[in-house]
């Protein structure tokens, strides 16, 4: 296969061996590697029923490797930072999905790309868009910062 980028969300929000959850970013994204662009960590609010807030930040990265093999990988790496299954939206040392990927589109029961969840969350556009803001998303039509700009603009004002 040839050398394809992939989108990478990276999100923690429990302090692990590394340290806060901003350490905790930091260190996948040196986990990763072959990382081509990273954005800046931003801070958000917890989905579902967590507390914590999150540390929240997008990496691009080259591989060779087809989706399955990429996703196998990062949950590698989460296993290695302590992650463990439990409660969905709970708190976690690590998460890494594949957001995006230059070959277009993948569809198995286990990975889709792109993430089903891309559009509503601003928590992963907001620094895809520091990156990767004209990447346009396959089904959708739109660029990074078009559908960044959508849910941005979807949530209530003061």
């Amino acid at each position: 296969m040839a050398q394809t980028i992939y989108a990478i969300g990276i999100g923690s929000n429990r302090r692990g061996r590394h340290g806060g959850p901003a350490d905790e970013v930091r260190a996948a994204m040196a986990a990763l590697g072959d990382v081509v662009a990273a954005s800046p960590i931003i801070a958000s609010a917890p989905l579902g029923p967590s507390i914590r807030r999150f540390a929240n930040a997008a990496v691009l990265i080259a591989s060779d490797a087809a989706p399955p093999d990429v996703l196998a990988r990062l949950k590698r790496i989460e296993a290695a930072f302590g992650r463990r299954r439990g409660r969905r939206w709970g708190a976690r040392v690590i998460d890494l999905d594949i957001l995006l990927w230059s070959g277009g589109t993948w569809r198995t029961r286990r990975l889709v790309v792109p993430h089903a969840a891309l559009a509503q969350r601003a928590f992963v556009l907001t620094p895809l868009a520091a990156i990767a803001p004209g990447w346009r998303v396959p089904r959708r039509g739109r660029t990074i910062r078009q559908l960044a700009h959508m849910v941005d603009r979807a949530r209530a004002r003061p």
